[in-house]
């Protein structure tokens, strides 16, 4: 009986059904495609609607009719689209208005929801995405690991946070990854409270930042100081341009480094740090010298900013030239010069860099008139933040309250 359901109400029947070449034949008084329907109903017409309502009351989901108890799905132009015990399921919502196809070709329809294959997205899977599945999901990936913080949905590279207020322009909720959550910068959650902070900070992507003679996670706490608030930023300033050096936050004119608890930024206004000798991959100074305050100090046979250079040199000019061209033809674009096969930027103009000097710093994203806030590194253009730091310009601090 391959491919035919008995019904499970009433006393048991025997020898209901047989089949013949894939279809159904039903024996004498049931019928339907399974032979599920009995012809003769021994239950009263309210008792059978009530069998076939929904959990919302609707009968076999305004989708179909109700046999006995059962529900008969609406399927008179024989695709079988719509199924389910209450005809809940309706595939048709599935089909693409172009194409005309299940998911537009490209997903599995399961009770009316399109389940898109790697690579496409949309409501039909109409959308093809750019970028591979890999390169998708490291988009997504929050600092702490977790695709968009485990508050949103991943769509091609990009997260669609869940927000609390989905009406909001401005929700709850954001950030490129769903790292910030506002709600923490109150008291007490309610959302139509404007309650941030306790009055006495700002809430920036989930952390309270305090205004002076306050502290605490909400700012809840007051700070008795002596000093006026402008005597404190004198302090914390020294003869940097910004406070702490832009990599601190002053309180009664001392400064604390962001971030907390890491030794490689450090000094009285927060004027050293050590991030600066590490490349992209963490190595310090190419592992060709030291670090003193943020400068590298080279070994004997190495230069540049961060010891990357030989002095010496085992190749020949020509060969040395031809590493340096960049895809048009001219040498490290005609920014910089060449050396043992690598580039090295003009020091007049600091904002070159790039493999083939082809890159412009300046259009690194800015924050308190620091390229990537001084959290992160500036290449070719985009900020690559360090580890705890985030946003466009590595302004957003995600790591623990600040001590």
């Amino acid at each position: 009986m391959s491919g035919c359901a008995r019904p499970t109400t009433g006393a048991p029947v025997q020898a209901m059904v047989s089949v013949t070449v894939g279809k159904c034949k039903c024996d004498q008084g049931w019928y339907g495609d399974a032979c599920q329907y009995p012809t003769n109903c021994d239950l009263t017409k309210k008792k059978s609607n009530q069998m076939c309502k929904n959990s919302q009351d609707i009968i076999c989901s305004n989708s179909g009719t109700c046999h006995c108890g059962r529900c008969k799905c609406d399927n008179s132009d024989g695709s079988g689209l719509v199924y389910g015990k209450f005809c809940e399921c309706d595939d048709r919502e599935c089909i693409d208005d172009e194409t005309e196809e299940i998911c537009g070709g490209h997903g599995k329809c399961y009770c009316g929801n399109c389940y898109c294959k790697a690579g496409w997205h949309g409501d039909k899977c109409e959308f093809q995405c750019d970028i591979t599945p890999w390169e998708s999901k490291r988009r997504c990936t929050s600092p702490d690991g977790k695709i968009c913080s485990n508050r949103g949905t991943c769509v091609c590279g990009e997260c669609t946070c869940h927000d609390v207020d989905p009406t909001g322009d401005w929700g709850d909720i954001h950030g490129d990854t769903c790292e910030c959550d506002e709600r923490d910068c109150r008291a007490v959650y309610d959302r139509y409270s404007d309650d941030f902070c306790s009055g006495h900070g700002q809430c920036n992507c989930g952390r309270c930042d305090c205004k002076a003679g306050w502290y605490g996670k909400k700012c809840e706490h007051p700070q008795s100081c002596t000093l006026s608030a402008e005597e404190s930023i004198r302090k914390c300033q020294g003869s940097s341009d910004l406070p702490c050096s832009g990599r601190g936050k002053c309180e009664c004119g001392k400064c604390t480094c962001y971030p907390p608890g890491d030794r490689r930024v450090y000094g009285k206004t927060c004027e050293c740090d050590d991030r600066r000798c590490e490349d992209l991959d963490g190595v310090v100074c190419g592992g060709h010298g030291t670090c003193s305050c943020g400068r590298c100090v080279c070994e004997r046979g190495w230069f540049g900013k961060l010891c990357q250079h030989p002095r010496k040199c085992n190749m020949t000019e020509e060969q040395s030239k031809n590493l340096c061209e960049s895809a048009d033809g001219i040498l490290c674009s005609g920014k910089g010069s060449c050396h043992c096969g690598k580039c090295i930027c003009s020091a007049e103009e600091w904002y070159i860099s790039g493999e083939f000097c082809d890159c412009d710093d300046r259009d690194c994203d800015k924050h308190d008139g620091l390229i990537c806030t001084g959290n992160g590194i500036c290449s070719c253009g985009n900020c690559e933040c360090w580890d705890g730091w985030n946003g466009n310009a590595c302004e957003i601090w995600l790591g623990s309250e600040y001590p």
